[in-house]
């Protein structure tokens, strides 16, 4: 992850980075789901976000990334030590393939230590790895279906619990799920597309300048990484600072109750399921208030993010041939007048 392409030298593809943006501001808005076509730099964005995401405190050495201000009473290597060290950690940004086993996932039994101690000990999997950070799936409509059944569980309740070979283990499994693939390959199960807070649409750059940019880019970044990175320090520090700076200024951005009231009235007029619509676009458009460094939400952020939080909320209207888009946006329009 620290040689990742940097966040801030992808070229285009601002909605995906503005969502990648606010869900690092904001992990309750719930993560992010990329589908276009490939070769967009959809990989690419979140590998690099992970460079941009400030350290995390953790007790030294736990696996479970238990913060020392919450450490989990139930967490094997918390408890059985009686005084712990505080040590900072990158956040983790980790990968879950698409044909990684349940033990990988849940954790399993330590079999090096029962076979060579004699001990029954719990291996951590992923999903340990990934509290307090971001966990991704690219081709994730690719996904199997005992998995998604597994992430579904554990996005819902936000702790792992393991039950096997005479072992029982609970531990907290909280972090932001990020989401990639190509919509000709599949559809994603609506149980899980539910759970993705923002979804967002990638398509291959239209102009000629841009192609040429990202060609550039890719070209120098292989050819002298290093150099490249250099280049790009400083434009990777400032964005990097904008999260840090929005994060400390979010518990303080007011919402309107006027805000509120275009909320619900937009959520509304597209018939979107349940109220988990109305919150996702009310946090991301808070969270994007706070990475303008704005005190107060306004309609032009509601505008920004609506599409993000609410294309992949819509019932398929047989009478309305307009994509998903094109329906929020002449919502907003309406609404917003």
């Amino acid at each position: 992850m620290a040689h990742a392409f940097p966040f801030s030298a992808i070229v285009g593809q601002e909605e995906m980075k503005r969502a990648l943006m606010i869900t690092a501001i904001d992990p309750s808005i719930g993560g992010v789901l990329a589908f276009g076509d490939r070769g967009t730099g959809k990989s690419t964005a979140v590998r690099a976000l992970a460079g941009l995401l400030p350290e995390i405190a953790v007790v030294d050495g736990c696996p479970y990334n238990c913060a020392p201000d919450r450490i989990n009473p139930d967490c094997p290597h918390c408890k059985a030590q009686d005084h712990h060290t505080v040590a900072q950690r990158p956040t983790p940004v980790i990968d879950l393939p698409l044909g990684a086993t349940e033990d990988r996932v849940v954790g399993a039994l330590d079999l090096e230590r029962a076979l060579t101690k004699g001990e029954k000990a719990f291996e951590p999997g992923l999903l340990a790895r990934a509290h307090r950070g971001f966990l991704y799936i690219d081709e994730v409509n690719l996904l199997e279906d005992y998995l998604v059944d597994l992430l579904l569980d554990v996005a819902a309740s936000g702790e792992n619990v393991v039950e096997r070979e005479g072992l029982s283990v609970r531990h907290p499994a909280r972090f932001v799920l990020v989401g990639s693939g190509n919509p000709e390959e599949g559809e994603l199960r609506p149980q899980l597309l539910d759970r993705f807070g923002l979804s967002v649409e990638i398509a291959s750059p239209k102009v000629v300048a841009d192609r040429i940019e990202v060609i550039r880019r890719r070209d120098a970044y292989e050819r002298d990484r290093a150099a490249f990175l250099a280049t790009w320090a400083e434009a990777e520090a400032a964005e990097q600072a904008r999260i840090t700076t929005a994060r400390d200024l979010l518990p303080e951005v007011i919402v309107p109750d006027a805000l509120l009231v275009h909320v619900a009235e937009l959520c509304l007029a597209l018939g979107a399921d349940g109220l988990r619509g109305e919150l996702t676009l009310m946090r991301a458009a808070r969270a994007l208030a706070a990475l303008d460094g704005a005190r107060e939400v306004t309609d032009h952020h509601l505008r920004e993010v609506a599409p993000s939080a609410l294309r992949h909320r819509l019932r398929r209207d047989p009478l309305d041939e307009a994509g998903s888009t094109t329906r929020v946006t002449r919502a907003m329009d309406t609404v917003l007048a």
